[in-house]
């Protein structure tokens, strides 16, 4: 499991809640998007958790980069912006979820449960 976020605080956070549902993940961490894509590139993670709002790469940007590689690439977005506009293109680039902020026990609980159910086998 990838976490793109440009927020430390977020990246433990979102850590924290998914670790206590299942110990089995192992997690990798980028602070912003370029890191992230580096990170996809390098690991092939099963599933990524992707912020929008970050710098040096959009999250948007990243999850389009992600997808010319890897058009299964399984992505979650966890972000602040609720921009319906910004919504809408994001869901069509065929993300699992979209999922705003603040991360909680019951949206950690559905991201648990994507995982449980979109995981490939490798």
């Amino acid at each position: 499991m990838l976490i793109v976020d440009d927020s430390k605080f977020s990246q433990k956070i979102t850590y924290s809640f998914l670790n206590q549902y299942s110990e089995e993940i192992e997690f990798i961490f980028a602070s912003d998007g370029q890191e992230g894509l580096e990170k996809f590139l390098e690991a092939h993670p099963d599933f990524m958790i992707v912020d929008l709002l970050m710098p040096k790469l959009r999250g948007q940007d990243l999850i389009e980069k992600a997808k010319q590689v890897d058009q299964e690439a399984k992505v979650i977005v966890l972000s602040a912006d609720v921009q319906n506009r910004v919504r809408d293109v994001v869901e069509k680039m065929g993300v699992l979820s979209f999922i705003n902020k603040p991360l909680d026990d019951k949206k950690a609980k559905m991201i648990c449960d994507i995982i449980g159910n979109g995981a490939r086998g490798r």
